[in-house]
């Protein structure tokens, strides 16, 4: 479902997240802002000198091994910008109301920027392997900082996956699927502004950037305080445990 509001209704979100599995939320930035953090974005990758590639080893083979991926953990630990970002409560206030919950914690943030030509995909797969959760209200926001047309590689998802669970994944790789193919999952065409909202349960990719422009996004993970992790992982996120709306009623902070 596409929501076309920029304070769009809470409760409608939570009804089509809990059916799809996901929501694209139209406008939550406006188009000034989303430009202004696109540019953030490139400069800080820029001045970081952050040249690694972060494509999936299971991902090359789908372009012939040709494509390329930038991105950069944590930017709120190196721009004060996106540390504003990350606790608005355009965003944050949806996340809580899709998870169907008061409060709202952190575990990871990732910058990517799919270069021009030959950005690089994604598999499908569900984050659920990556950092298990006992109750799964674990979910992600993609920031669209530019459009994302289809040729641009824009996420493509597969409506109500959430619903059977957590799947076997293969490893090799990094965690994907081989079942359901590629082509069976929706595109999700974004602009710039615009805020995809899904569980980590849903089953999700992206394509390849063949289009002559960038396509640039802000992936935040957050989850429900009260949810533990079943597994220690993914330790290295710089501020995993910030709360981003509400209280942590569990005391136990960074986990």
């Amino acid at each position: 479902m596409t929501v076309t509001s920029a304070k769009p209704d809470l409760s409608t979100l939570a009804q089509q997240y809990a059916e799809d599995g996901f929501v694209l939320v139209k406008g939550l930035l406006s188009k000034e802002e989303a430009a202004y953090y696109r540019q953030r974005s490139h400069d800080l990758l820029a001045q970081l000198n952050s040249n690694e590639d972060a494509t999936w080893k299971s991902a090359m083979g789908l372009s012939d091994g040709a494509t390329r991926l930038q991105h950069l953990h944590d930017a709120q630990f190196y721009d004060a910008e996106f540390s504003k970002l990350v606790i608005d409560p355009r965003f944050a206030d949806v996340a809580a109301a899709v998870m169907g919950v008061d409060n709202v914690q952190l575990h990871h943030t990732k910058l990517f920027v799919k270069p021009p030509e030959n950005g690089s995909p994604f598999p499908l797969h569900q984050d659920y392997p990556f950092f298990p959760h006992k109750y799964h209200r674990v979910g992600a926001a993609i920031f669209h900082f530019d459009d994302a047309p289809v040729e641009k590689g824009c996420v493509r998802v597969i409506p109500g996956s959430h619903k059977a669970g957590p799947r076997e994944h293969e490893a090799e790789g990094s965690y994907h699927l081989i079942d359901p193919p590629f082509e069976a999952a929706t595109p999700q065409p974004a602009e710039a502004g615009d805020v995809l909202f899904f569980t980590y349960l849903t089953v999700h990719g992206s394509g390849v950037n063949t289009s002559d422009e960038a396509r640039t996004t802000w992936l935040i993970q957050y989850r429900d305080p009260a949810d533990p992790p079943t597994v220690k992982t993914h330790d290295s996120s710089l501020g995993q445990g910030m709360m981003l709306r509400g209280v942590d009623p569990t005391g136990r902070s960074a986990v």
